[in-house]
């Protein structure tokens, strides 16, 4: 069984992809990401980390040659985050995937929640971006 794409938004950053992802990918706590974790990460250095939010733990992992980060949290959920390059400057598309193994009946309640709020939280992301970089940044549709 594979991981299901249940959502994918997709937006422009008038950026070069490098510094999008420079300020995406700066997502430990205290970093310039507008992902950027709250609450304690472990272990303290590294691309790879857990960080505890709203009582739940968030496996959050960045890769920095493929301009990416992932959120996995709760048994179902991975949200992708990754930056390419567009004519625009840089486009960022975020993905929510299902990565239950079981239960798939399940997920299409559980995910209604997340998936709802996703255009909202992404929107942020995006205006999060382009204050950073002091660029326009919009959704596409």
């Amino acid at each position: 069984m594979g991981m299901t794409e249940l959502l994918q938004l997709r937006g422009v950053v008038e950026a070069t992809p490098d510094e999008v992802a420079a300020v995406l990918l700066d997502a430990r706590p205290g970093g310039r990401s507008p992902i950027a974790a709250t609450g304690t990460a472990r272990p303290a250095k590294g691309d790879e980390f857990t960080v505890t939010r709203d009582g739940s733990t968030l496996t959050v992992v960045v890769d920095r040659a493929a301009r990416s980060i992932s959120q996995q949290g709760e048994w179902w959920y991975r949200g992708v985050t990754s930056v390419e390059l567009d004519e625009r400057g840089a486009l960022v598309v975020h993905r929510i995937l299902n990565i239950a193994t079981g239960n798939r009946w399940a997920v299409r309640f559980v995910s209604r929640g997340p998936i709802n709020s996703a255009p909202t939280s992404f929107a942020k992301l995006l205006g999060g971006l382009g204050e950073q970089l002091d660029c326009a940044a919009y959704p596409l549709d």
